[in-house]
């Protein structure tokens, strides 16, 4: 109640939270509320020149190449892109907590070669890395969020370790180890528990980031494949129609903005609300 509260205060991430909610509404509901399937090439849904029709009362926001209803597609290419954001983002946060637990805590050897490995992987652009892995793998909807997964978890990963760090030379820790507990229990109920404000915020800021990385891949083709809609190759598939058909184009990468800005305004303000290091400050 405290963090629904202190976000209710702030303007920006209610904004924020007001379209992400409507995003993920209209993503479960994509069957009920869209108005054709996604996949129908219509008769009726391309001109006499065989060119896409803008936005009409038949069709709210036109149609693509095909004669496909536009809204439909983006109705369910939600579906793919939130999936994709949430699943992808899940598995990065999960690997960077485990990585950057384990190598704080044990440090020494285990933990220098952890760290290692992990700015080793830092150093590798994530989107050059994500376009080789999807370009090795076939592409679909769970190996495009597993490679977006790979990439994105060395952050996470970084900012848990140092936080570790700290948190394993304070004194209740001393004291638990005093009493006899062991590895696990201290890992679990004392140090984990300190690390989830920090999961829960990098973990909505990283689906902005995750959304905007499926969207690139599947721009440049390496991504969700076609038949099966997702914003980015929705944009891919109208790209060579954007002097005629521009609709195709700005208004499925408006969405990708829009969504990725509320996703970023969320986790703004869960980040100054969770840390009391930002407490005060602005």
């Amino acid at each position: 109640m405290h963090v629904i509260k202190a976000m209710l205060r702030q303007p920006a991430a209610l904004f924020g939270l007001a379209v992400v909610i409507v995003v993920v509404v209209m993503a479960i509901a994509a069957p009920w509320i869209a108005p054709f399937s996604p996949d129908d090439q219509m008769f009726d849904g391309l001109s006499m020149e065989g060119a896409p029709l803008p936005p009409d009362g038949h069709f709210l926001l036109g149609t693509d190449t095909l004669g496909r209803d536009l809204f439909s597609r983006l109705l369910f290419g939600a579906r793919t892109s939130l999936v994709i954001g949430l699943v992808a983002n899940g598995v990065a946060v999960a690997i960077g907590l485990f990585v950057g637990i384990v190598a704080g805590y044990l440090r020494g050897i285990i933990g220098n070669l952890m760290m290692r490995f992990t700015d080793l992987m830092m150093a590798f652009p994530a989107l050059l890395l994500a376009i080789v892995l999807a370009a090795l793998l076939k592409p679909s909807l769970w190996i495009v969020a597993m490679v977006i997964a790979l990439v994105n978890w060395v952050q996470v990963a970084r900012i848990v370790y140092t936080e570790t760090r700290g948190l394993v030379e304070r004194d209740f820790i001393m004291a638990e180890r005093s009493l006899g507990a062991g590895h696990f229990r201290i890992l679990v109920r004392h140090i984990l528990p300190h690390l989830m404000p920090t999961a829960i915020v990098w973990g909505t800021l990283g689906i902005a980031t995750t959304v905007l990385l499926e969207a690139t891949l599947s721009f440049l083709g390496i991504g969700v494949q076609p038949p099966q809609p997702s914003w980015g190759n929705i944009i891919f598939e109208s790209q060579s129609y954007f002097p005629d058909a521009p609709w195709l184009v700005f208004i499925p990468g408006a969405i990708i903005l829009l969504t990725a800005l509320s996703f970023n305004l969320v986790g703004d303000a869960l980040r100054d609300i969770l840390d009391p290091t930002q407490r005060g400050r602005g």
